[in-house]
């Protein structure tokens, strides 16, 4: 006589043999489960298992839709009492589906089919919750590529050569906080031999900063190559925002320009309403260019003021982002009186030496915490001869 294994209460007994062989099935019928990364697949493996192997007349999945032999659904009209339901919860305890079996002719299933059953729907959460992360892990994939490939793109529209102006150096540099960023620097050469520079930053950060801001570049660069007057500029370019619609108004954008004349080193800026530029130059008082009207796509009608000025020889000009500015090493921030000693006491003479002073200031401040925004910067630095070295 076979060994055998006693229920309580003196009920129904399990042979050793029995047990193999309900281990042996259980373990084929999880390597069925699990051979797919697929959700539907797994799912459909499990109807399939209950019907076929155990001769269920049917069972389904009623939250997914996925009925294998007879439905559920009908049979419950009939006798509610007939189905049988086993959960599916993930590692959390939260319920994915519910296995629901159909016994034929309503029979109540032995303890073979139910433990089975049981031990069927503990292998199928785990694989049905391993086929849930793999599809977030591919749709993920997917999303960081396309960022990369976002990334590669907004690189590639900052200015890729820079102009060789004599007596002049210039540098910029740029960081995004994420894969992408609202930060925006341009040059554009100008009908009349001058050079047009332009930093801006649209209001918040990712990849919606990054659509306006390259909606930004294409509309500025559609009314620069006119050369029209800084302040005109300005003004179109903040009616242009508004009437881009409400989302662009959420994103507006604070921008600084520059117009140089390099021959005579004539400089006019508008600031609409970004961080002040800094001006430094010998025997003078460091300059700041303020805002001179609101951030461009704020508020329509408005118009910008001009300031004009003298860029000589040994003086040094510096627009940036407030990434560079709110720094924080704790609850303090680096702030731009900080960023303007720094900068006007770096003692490099070219535009990039004096950026590599200020990044490495900032990020010594910070003891190197994360970048919290993005961080643009650019530099313009006028020589001095030696003839006036001399003087």
């Amino acid at each position: 006589m076979a060994a055998g294994v006693q229920l309580p209460g003196g009920g129904e007994t399990i042979d050793l043999q029995q047990q193999v062989a309900r281990l042996q099935a259980l373990l084929e019928a999880s390597r069925q489960v699990h051979s797919t990364i697929h959700e539907n697949e797994v799912l459909e493996q499990v109807l399939r298992i209950v019907v076929r192997e155990l001769e269920m007349s049917g069972a389904a999945f009623p939250s997914t839709g996925l009925v294998y032999g007879d439905d559920p659904s009908e049979a419950i009209g009939a006798d509610k009492g007939s189905l049988l339901s086993w959960p599916l919860d993930d590692r959390d305890g939260t319920r994915m589906t519910d296995l629901v079996v159909v016994p034929p002719d309503g029979r109540e299933l032995t303890l073979y089919e139910s433990d089975f059953i049981e031990g069927l729907a503990l292998q199928a959460a785990v694989a049905l919750e391993n086929a849930r992360y793999h599809k977030r892990n591919i749709a993920f994939a997917r999303v960081q590529q396309d960022l990369d490939a976002a990334r590669q793109i907004q690189r590639s529209l900052l200015p890729q050569t820079l102009p060789d102006i004599e007596g002049y150096s210039l540098a910029f540099r740029s960081n995004t906080c994420y894969e992408v960023g609202g930060d925006y620097l341009d040059l554009v050469e100008q009908p009349d031999g001058s050079l047009l520079i332009v930093v801006a930053d649209v209001a918040g950060k990712g990849l919606a900063s990054a659509i306006w801001s390259v909606s930004f570049r294409a509309a500025l660069r559609g009314m620069a190559v006119t050369g029209m007057p800084l302040d005109e500029l300005a003004t179109r370019m903040n009616q242009h925002h508004w009437a881009e619609g409400e989302e662009a108004r959420r994103r507006y954008v604070t921008a600084i320009f520059l117009r140089l004349h390099p021959a005579t080193g004539e400089i006019e800026v508008v600031n609409a309403g970004h961080n002040p530029g800094f001006l430094v130059a010998p025997g003078a008082e460091p300059h700041e260019f303020n805002a001179a009207g609101t951030p461009l796509g704020l508020l329509p009608g408005m118009s910008y003021t001009l300031e004009r000025g003298v860029f000589t020889p040994g003086a040094r000009l510096l627009f940036y982002t407030d990434g560079l500015t709110e720094v924080f090493k704790g609850d303090e921030e680096y702030g731009p009186e900080r960023l303007m000693k720094e900068f006007s006491t770096c003692p490099s003479e070219k535009a990039d030496g004096i950026l590599d002073a200020l990044w490495t200031a900032i990020e010594a401040f910070s003891e190197g915490g994360p970048q919290g925004d993005d961080m643009t910067a650019l530099t313009l630095c006028r020589g001095i001869s030696s003839t006036e070295k001399v003087v």
